[in-house]
């Protein structure tokens, strides 16, 4: 399919990564933070003090004790951070100089069956790579999904190029596919940018039950829920997996090598960054050594993409999952007859601003949220951003009292807060709409599962 999407808007900011490797991002500290993995009840298998190997399970879920969170690098467990009621916040584990990896043991996934794939990658913790639609959380393995996607597009703003990342990893790739094909009896779906609809290190790899498809416009245009949505749309009952390519590349390396290699690719991005482009780091790693790179000034540190991605403080660490670390400047202070001016320099979607004329041009935004939230009113902005054939308000407020039959029939199914996410730039009533949304899974999962 060749999917064009009308509906959204790109946020064009300064600190765009140059596309190149520029070094390598250092850390004595590595942290597991179980709110990386949504919906998940951790389990600790180790304590202060023990010493662990690259890939030895560190967290494992109460639910299914076979789901585990593997330590990134090997060392000594030195703090285990709890919150309020003894929440589980982190496990901190000091890193050893070199780092020993356990042994897995290789596998051929061309010869191996799903079970085998599957138990291979519950033992290395790489079956945390493997998330599913609706929720948004692990999948769970005696599932079969109806597909599988694989989004190598990303359209948020300033964010890493899931094709750079990966062009040195063809031969992992290879293998990742091979062991994906075998874990669905129905189609495994490529998405590409319609400007890059055969990306050369894909050459020779599409062939079985995979397909190729095309996707331009506007953020949100890269998010897989779009192109599930546009694709292969999930009912209630259905189960769709999803995985991003250098999701791909770590398993095909963890079937050829035996290892579990936590080191991957990010890119640092944003107006607060003196070099922005892509470094060398392990997952998990702590982000003290960013300062290096960031211009002088209050910043705002996010490990994620602007949009979706979350705070960290001054100790804080690279989550699981992402592969952008975007920095802002921090902003809180108040314009004297703000309200007055005609707003040049911030994003619109509005024409009737000044502003709206400058949106194609990348600008320094800030954190400043100019205003605060106000009466939840129907003006029709989420409808210009949001591509799914949903009413977004609507949803929403089923969500906010707790009507499980009409979020069902609104669409819950479909979605994530990363869907919503423009939603929440452009409401006029700074409203918190990727946190309701988040409820509203929740919910939902606790009661339909």
């Amino acid at each position: 399919m060749n999917i064009r999407i009308k509906k959204g808007a790109d946020i064009k900011i300064t600190g765009q990564p140059k596309q190149e490797v520029l070094g390598d991002l250092k850390a004595d500290v590595y942290a597991i933070k179980p709110d990386d993995f949504k919906f998940l009840h951790p389990k600790l298998s180790v304590k202060e003090g023990d010493t662990v190997k690259a890939g030895q399970p560190i967290i494992y879920s109460k639910d299914d004790h076979r789901i585990t969170i593997p330590s990134p690098v090997s060392g000594q467990v030195v703090e285990i951070v709890r919150g309020e009621k003894r929440k589980l916040l982190a496990v901190k584990i000091l890193a050893d100089k070199e780092i020993d990896f356990l042994d897995f043991g290789k596998l051929n996934p061309e010869n191996a069956s799903r079970e085998q794939i599957i138990e291979k990658l519950l033992a290395s913790g790489l079956w945390t790579l493997v998330r599913q639609r609706p929720y948004g959380c692990i999948a769970h393995p005696e599932d079969k999904p109806k597909a599988i996607f694989i989004s190598c597009v990303d359209t948020a703003p300033i964010s890493a190029d899931p094709l750079f990342i990966i062009k040195d990893k063809k031969n992992f790739l290879k293998t990742g596919l091979e062991a994906v094909k075998k874990l669905t009896d129905g189609k495994v779906h490529l998405t590409f940018s319609a400007s890059n609809p055969n990306p050369e290190i894909f050459s020779g790899l599409i062939s079985g039950n995979i397909e190729t498809h095309t996707i331009s416009g506007p953020h949100p245009a890269g998010n897989v829920g779009v192109h599930i949505h546009y694709i292969d749309p999930i009912n209630r009952g259905e189960r769709v997996w999803y995985l991003y390519p250098q999701d791909l590349a770590m398993i095909g390396e963890l079937l050829e090598t035996g290892r579990y290699n936590a080191s991957k690719i990010v890119a640092v991005t944003g107006p607060m960054v003196s070099n922005p482009g892509y470094y060398h780091i392990i997952s998990g790693a702590s982000l003290k050594g960013l300062k290096v790179l960031l211009k002088e000034g209050h910043s705002r540190v996010i490990s994620g993409n602007i949009l979706t991605g979350v705070r960290q403080d001054e100790d804080g660490f690279l989550g699981f999952y992402d592969y952008t670390i975007s920095v802002l400047e921090e902003n809180h202070e108040p314009e004297f007859l703000g309200w007055l001016l005609p707003g040049i320099g911030k994003f619109t979607i509005h024409r009737a601003l000044l502003n709206w004329f400058q949106n194609g041009k990348a600008l320094p935004y800030n954190t400043k949220m100019n205003g605060e939230e106000r009466p939840f009113v129907v003006t029709g902005e989420y409808e210009q951003v949001f591509p799914f054939d949903i009413y977004p308000v609507q949803l929403l407020k089923a969500i906010m009292v707790n009507d499980i039959e009409k979020m069902e029939q609104l669409g819950l199914y479909e979605v994530v807060e990363e869907d919503f996410a423009l939603c929440e730039v452009v409401c006029t009533s700074k409203i918190p709409v990727q946190e309701t949304v988040y409820k509203g899974l929740e919910l939902l999962k606790s009661e339909v599962g």
